[in-house]
């Protein structure tokens, strides 16, 4: 009786871990959890600079603080409309 292999991945949606054949990999998946559609790879494979997760990060702050901004704006003009 023939045993399937599977890796695991990360919906990029809800964030829960899958187990994916690895017959799947480069084909078009969906999430069990939360129904996104996304295609199949193995993560451990993407060869990212070391620095990536930083700048990933940076963008992270940068995006907060502007939202930030957008609010407090937004926040002012309710007030005084």
């Amino acid at each position: 009786m023939p045993t399937s292999t599977y890796f695991v991945q990360e919906c990029p949606t809800c964030g829960r871990n899958l187990q994916v054949r690895v017959e799947y990999l480069g084909k078009k998946v969906v999430c069990q959890h939360c129904g996104a559609r996304f295609e199949a790879c193995d993560q451990s494979d993407l060869n990212l600079p070391d620095d990536s997760a930083m700048s990933v990060l940076e963008r992270a702050d940068e995006l907060i603080r502007q939202s930030g901004i957008n609010l407090a704006r937004a926040s002012a003009a309710s007030r005084a409309g």
